[in-house]
């Protein structure tokens, strides 16, 4: 019985930064594998503060990387990467990847709420990537990102590229009753008509979403770096079996499974009762002393994956890992998470985690590298000659 490496980059824990922190802050050595697990934190900065970061996934550490076999002008004057206010840390992380320093701008709200935005550099003909999740406050982070956008365009950027790490309103992607709406294509819209020229996203909760955009979408899938960390547990791979905690995530599953060493599958079948409200049924699959994988693509109040871990508890599983690109955490989920039902919670730093919702099963990594990554080839233009798109997980 082979025993399979199960996933081992570096976990990433940044301090969290405000606003009224300056994004200019001096890059450490990205290539020191540092950690951070719960609330222990390895590693420091020049003022001595402690910190930790990614150290570079095994898909972009391999000799022949596709940045050391073509000339890439890391000193490019015409690419531009800016921050806004919702994940200034993630944002800083992808300029130190790519050797760049974030743009300066300037952005603050007034007694009335409204938000003010202005460049404090030229963009002139150049190609600019703006880095908003709109996570929450959704509308706020929404607005920002909007105003960012038709602030680069009138000062005649010649690309303008909305890198969003997490999609908000993407579950409203359809009507399941009469007279609902569908926001997910009114906030492309509202992408697009700003003056966007493309979108580059990190885990859409549905694939369909791409289409509501009128312009390219880059589709970034957060798989490689949790499988990357999962293939540092040696667990052998006949104990092991991921779940969909629900039937629409089946075919995420379905992939994840493929790739952690074609595990077998298992479905978690649910009854939704209202929104945020689910309430489990049964089980599909064989997780009888067995490590099960839950994937989803987000937690938001923790109660479809809390009930399912709960299920596969009874069910006789030996240990339940919950993974996820997205951390929204919404309450009650950290009581949730952090009630014993989960060896471990593995999450992406796509959305900050407050500084009061760690807790001693939580996992964080970055997906800095991948995005910066990204951000690369889509600049160069650059889709397949030298290495293909799928190496990142990009549709």
């Amino acid at each position: 019985m082979a025993s399979m490496p199960f996933p081992g980059s570096s976990i990433f824990r940044s301090p969290q930064l405000t606003s009224k922190t300056s994004f200019l802050i001096r890059c450490n050595n990205l290539s020191e594998s540092l950690k951070c697990k719960g609330n222990e934190t390895v590693g420091g900065d020049s003022n001595g503060r402690a910190v930790a970061a990614a150290a570079l996934p095994s898909f972009l550490t391999a000799p022949n990387l596709f940045l050391d076999r073509i000339a890439v002008p890391k000193s490019d004057t015409r690419l531009r990467i800016f921050s806004g206010t919702a994940n200034p840390s993630l944002s800083q992380e992808i300029a130190c990847y790519m050797g760049l320093e974030l743009g300066k701008i300037k952005i603050k709200r007034f007694a009335d709420g409204e938000i003010y935005v202005q460049l404090q550099e030229s963009v002139r003909g150049c190609d600019v990537y703006l880095v908003q999740p709109t996570c929450p406050p959704a509308n706020e982070n929404l607005m920002e990102l909007l105003i960012m956008i038709d602030a680069c365009r009138r000062a005649s950027a010649k690309n303008i590229t909305a890198v969003i790490p997490y999609f908000g309103y993407a579950r409203a992607d359809r009507k399941t009753q009469g007279r609902e709406s569908i926001a997910a294509k009114l906030v492309a819209n509202l992408i697009t008509e700003a003056g966007a020229d493309r979108v580059l996203a990190c885990d859409l909760h549905s694939g369909q979403s791409m289409g509501y955009f009128d312009i390219p979408v880059d589709h970034v899938h957060g798989q490689p770096v949790i499988l990357d960390y999962l293939a540092s547990k040696t667990t052998c791979s006949d104990d092991l079996v991921v779940v969909s905690p629900d039937v629409g995530g089946v075919a995420r599953a379905r992939a994840f499974a493929k790739k952690l060493s074609d595990a077998p599958l298992a479905i978690v079948d649910k009854r939704r009762h209202g929104h945020n409200v689910s309430e489990v049924m049964n089980l599909i699959g064989d997780v009888r002393g067995k490590v099960a994988v839950m994937v989803d693509d987000m937690i938001d109040t923790a109660g479809t994956i809390a009930n399912g871990a709960a299920l596969l508890h009874q069910e006789g599983a030996r240990e339940v890992y919950a993974c996820t690109t997205h951390a929204v955490f919404s309450p009650p989920a950290i009581e949730r998470l952090s009630s014993g039902l989960f060896q471990e919670v593995i999450i992406t730093n796509t959305i900050p985690v407050a500084e009061q919702n760690y807790f001693p099963q939580l996992t964080v990594l970055s997906v800095a590298n991948l995005l910066g990554e990204t951000i690369w080839r889509v600049h160069d233009d650059c889709a397949g000659g030298f290495e293909p798109y799928s190496s990142l997980g990009i549709d």
